[in-house]
């Protein structure tokens, strides 16, 4: 008995980093996720659903700004920390060499917005609404938190991101009162996160010692091309995803883009969960790297996955009910069927982290998003075709999460990665 506690104890021991920045990564995200669900009742009420459809629809394609602006970079600069993280010569080239490449593609992204404020008759209608939360991509640039997570200090991430949002909170209480305040709204939600982003550049410098600068863009080639299909597979994920709102937004209504939105953040709640295990075991196991842990962690994912789309269906009702009201209880089929992606987020995730990243089929991902941007848009169109209902949309986007999974399989067992 005595022998099974000091066994315990010591898987607890040698894990304790993992399981301090899997508790990190998702509180930080769950206090987000936690704030948003107290303000949304007050906002869509406030704002009214109209007005908030009009600022996801607007965030939403800022999103695609947003793929340029990341490139992929995240996933192997924080593979260098990972192999790496005591040695700050490394870490400040790393950071430079990241800092520089985005900087660059932020301008260029800049240039291409505000040739559509001309061009796009909506875009330019809501300018300073696109300016303002384009401005937020600077965040990704300012705070790397993929640095973070590669040394395994999230504790200061969250620390950071808890303050700034629950500074929001008040000034959206007193200053958000009708849906003419819906600029109001953006700056608050917008600038903080921005203030969060300077703050942490010059953490990075004067606490963590990494010297930030910026590198020539001759020497960025090696970076842009361990990148390229991250960039790809960010892309495609993002469009598909991002492409969802776009198209509600477009051939429905924007009340139908904040039903939507509402069942997404039902579902985003257990996403935060599964999200964060794949990241805050990635440094560990792609350090001891064993092949029955990646079956082992397929097959909990697999459970949880399951089980978690079986909760939202019981009350994901209720869910809907409280946060939106009457008004909104149109959200609630679309939650239960974006419940399916969770269970395909889950194993895709672990597939790509612990079985291509590792074998260095990095190409396989981006086939993968590919797939399933294509079938998304194939299964949307035959759909669309047949009835011109936000439901046929919505699984179609589900259906091609599960695709996802079919391919996967097949890569694996055709390469025997497993």
């Amino acid at each position: 008995m005595n022998l099974g506690f000091e066994h315990i104890k010591e898987k607890i021991f040698n894990n304790r980093k993992v399981a301090e920045n899997y508790f990190f990564m998702t509180f930080l995200q769950g206090s987000g996720l936690i704030i948003g669900f107290f303000l949304y009742p007050y906002l869509i009420r406030v704002l009214g659903k109209s007005a908030y459809g009009t600022y996801v629809l607007i965030l939403s394609n800022i999103q695609f700004f947003s793929i340029f602006i990341s490139f992929g970079f995240d996933f192997p600069a924080l593979k260098k920390i990972s192999f790496s993280p005591d040695d700050n010569q490394i870490k400040s080239q790393t950071v430079s060499e990241v800092f520089t490449a985005k900087i660059c593609l932020f301008v260029l992204c800049a240039i291409v917005l505000v040739a559509l404020i001309f061009i796009i008759p909506f875009v330019r209608a809501n300018a300073i609404f696109y300016i303002i939360i384009f401005l937020t991509l600077l965040v990704d640039i300012l705070f790397p938190n993929w640095y973070f997570q590669g040394v395994q200090k999230m504790k200061f991430v969250t620390y950071v991101n808890l303050t700034l949002r629950l500074l929001t909170i008040p000034l959206i209480v007193i200053f958000i009162k009708s849906p003419a305040d819906l600029l109001k709204y953006t700056l608050i939600i917008s600038l903080f996160p921005v203030a969060g982003g300077v703050f942490t550049f010059f953490y990075l410098q004067i606490k963590e010692k990494i010297q930030i600068r910026l590198v020539r863009l001759a020497s960025l080639k090696p970076v842009f091309a361990d990148a390229m299909p991250f960039f790809w597979t960010s892309a495609f994920g993002t469009f598909k995803k991002e492409s969802v709102k776009f198209i509600i937004g477009t051939f429905f209504s924007m009340e139908d883009v904040a039903l939507y939105d509402l069942a997404d953040r039902i579902v985003s709640i257990p996403r935060l969960i599964i999200n964060s295990i794949n990241s805050a075991l990635f440094p560990k196991i792609v350090k001891n790297y064993k092949t029955e842990s990646v079956r082992k962690i397929i097959k909990y994912e697999t459970i949880i996955g399951l089980t978690i789309t079986a909760l939202i269906a019981v009350f994901g009702y209720w869910a809907v009910l409280i946060l939106g009201g009457r008004d909104m209880l149109a959200a609630y089929p679309l939650a239960v069927i974006l419940s399916f992606t969770i269970y395909a987020w889950l194993i895709v995730g672990s597939y790509i982290n612990f079985l291509f990243v590792p074998h260095h089929k990095y190409y396989f991902v981006t086939k993968n998003q590919f797939v399933a941007l294509f079938s998304f848009l194939l299964l949307s169109a035959i759909g669309l075709i047949i009835s011109k209902n936000i439901v046929v949309l919505v699984s179609a986007y589900a259906l091609s999460h599960l695709v996802e999974i079919i391919y996967c399989k097949y890569l694996i067992k055709k390469n025997q990665l497993l």
